[in-house]
């Protein structure tokens, strides 16, 4: 049987004082067995003299007493330390994180779906971890840390997770708000918990990963105190985390720390960002149309589903902008359906009740008068009838006027082709599809409803941005206007704006002059097709809930025909 040196200098590392405080114990155990055994042998010789009786017991009572004071301190020390600073300091700040093994997490690369160009990145940190021999013969230096950046569900803690199983190291996962406490310097304990423990486990296991999901709950950026102490916390809490990653150490262990957020890449401390600690940023994104196919292929195999009637490209064309979350989520939904619905396997019809579920919520019993139906049916055919005609950029997947969620009926638009970078038509596209309801419930009603409430927000908010920040505004005045006034309201409280009032009036005049434009091309396009209008509402109240096909062939009775995209 071979002997492991290394794992034995370690336990007598973790344990060198109980090992100390076993010995002690011992010696004093055989001194009082030597002392007793002599007191008792000069017991036996005294005889009958009181003297030489006294004489022979004062040793013995001597070392009692020793023996007594020293177990009585030794416990009442133990005890004093135990309760008042392990159980009450070192409740708060110690991290109570069970490390997972590396084979543990059992997350394969193969798993890993819908982010090659994450992946291949990822794949050269995980040599850069295992094959430190390596990196050490030409002087490199070992990896502290790899940032993951996107928006949420795209994957970023299961590619954490498989960098653990592809390195088989141990793996200690915590939330960024988990060091976050209202006592300062809890936060910073924490912090030197967790890196005390990673520590030990890369000099046990050969190295260690730390994954913070969140970070941006404790990396983000310092700032002065404001005010009872909370800010202070918050400070000590990031100025120990950077220590831990790139400060002053005895020794340098092999601990990787992989973070993850939602937010941008600026909303971090510069010092968290810098080269040293985390070395490395993986920017993980929405899956494109091919990467969207992979996913559902994935998911899918792992349920019954009919092969002649789900189409898998179908399904990533309808899922635009969907993230891998999105669309497991999706699959599993769709299985719940299928159970319910007395099936074996699932077919297109579940996957399509599947997708309006989780995107327009469950149907509500509402009943409602056939002057509200027909309200809100040609408040949505002013909507579906301007994206067919005046959007191109989008499809009209389905327009429904079953109650769902907090409405009465709605659209279902997708873009027709991945687009990360939006135009000004797009935004104009938008705005006009907004006003849409509006203008259908005037030319019909000669009034408009509450309903549009929501509508005017997201043209507003398209128009305002068209003007305020990217500088398409018919005026022509350029510039960032909307976050430069919120950065200097954070930085400059109560003084002067650094845009006149002339500048924001000439703003605000751009933003109406653009919904005005709109709005005039939507009322002149609804009034042209007044019977189409008609159609399409008498067609909604027929039937409540109209598709992608249903919607096309009402255009197709009119010889209507979209424009194409670049139009």
């Amino acid at each position: 049987m071979k002997i492991n040196v290394k794992k034995i200098k370690f336990f007598l590392k973790l344990h060198w004082i109980k090992f100390i405080i076993l010995i002690l114990l011992t010696v004093i155990i055989v001194i009082l067995f030597v002392l007793m055994n002599k007191g008792f042998e000069s017991w036996k010789q005294i005889g009958p003299y009181y003297k030489q009786s006294q004489l022979a017991m004062i040793p013995i009572q001597l070392f009692l007493q020793i023996v007594m004071a020293l177990i009585f301190g030794v416990v009442y020390t133990f005890m004093w330390y135990w309760l008042f600073m392990k159980q009450g300091y070192r409740t708060f700040t110690t991290v109570k994180k069970k490390a997972v093994a590396g084979e543990e997490v059992n997350v394969r690369w193969s798993d890993v779906i819908g982010m090659e160009e994450a992946k291949r990145e990822a794949l050269e940190i995980v040599r850069l971890i295992t094959d430190r021999a390596h990196l050490k013969r030409i002087g490199g230096q070992i990896l502290r840390g790899l940032l993951m950046l996107g928006p949420p569900g795209c994957g970023k803690t299961y590619l954490a997770k498989a960098i653990a199983t592809e390195c088989g190291l141990p793996f200690i996962s915590m939330s960024g708000s988990e060091f976050v406490e209202m006592f300062v310097g809890v936060g910073a304990g924490r912090i030197r918990s967790l890196f005390k423990q990673a520590r030990q486990l890369a000099e046990f296991e050969g190295g260690c990963i730390v994954f913070i999901d969140e970070i941006d709950a404790v990396g983000a950026q310092r700032s002065q105190e404001r005010g009872f102490g909370g800010q202070t916390e918050f400070n000590t809490t990031v100025n120990q985390l950077l220590v831990e990653m790139d400060g002053i150490k005895e020794k340098e262990s092999n601990v990787v720390v992989i973070a993850a957020t939602n937010m941008p890449e600026q909303f971090l401390d510069p010092a968290l960002l810098r080269p040293g600690r985390f070395d490395r940023k993986i920017y993980v994104d929405l899956p494109n149309l091919k990467d969207r196919e992979k996913i559902f292929a994935y998911y899918l195999n792992k349920v019954k589903y009919d092969r002649n009637d789900v189409k898998i490209d179908r399904l990533a064309k309808l899922a635009t902008e969907a993230s891998p979350a999105d669309i497991a989520n999706i699959v599993r939904e769709s299985a719940l359906i299928a159970v319910r619905n007395g099936k074996e396997y699932i077919t297109m019809k579940e996957i399509t009740e599947a997708m309006d579920r989780i995107e327009l919520g469950l149907r509500r019993a509402i009943e409602m008068t056939e002057e509200q139906l027909k309200k809100v049916a040609y408040h949505e055919a002013g909507h579906a009838i301007i994206a067919y005609l005046l959007h191109p950029q989008v499809d009209v997947l389905k327009a429904t006027i079953i109650p769902r969620k907090t409405f009465y009926g709605a659209i279902v638009p997708r873009p027709r082709e991945d687009e990360p970078i939006k135009d000004k038509n797009f935004y104009l596209g938008s705005i006009k599809v907004s006003l849409g309801s509006y203008i259908a419930e005037r030319i019909k009603f000669n009034t408009t409803s509450s309903g549009v409430q929501q509508d005017f927000l997201t043209a507003s908010w398209a128009a305002y941005n068209m003007v305020w920040r990217w500088g398409m505004g018919p005026s022509g005045i350029i510039g960032n206007f909307a976050d430069l006034e919120d950065m200097y309201g954070q930085f400059r409280w109560g003084l002067k704006s650094v845009i006149s009032e002339r500048t924001k009036e000439r703003l605000d005049n751009d933003v109406q002059q653009i919904i005005q434009e709109c709005l005039k091309e939507v009322e002149e396009l609804l009034k042209k097709e007044s019977r189409l209008l008609d159609r399409f509402a008498q067609q909604l109240i027929a039937k409540k809930e109209l598709n992608y096909e249903e919607i096309e062939a009402i255009f197709k009775e009119f010889n209507l025909t979209r424009p194409s995209p670049q139009s």
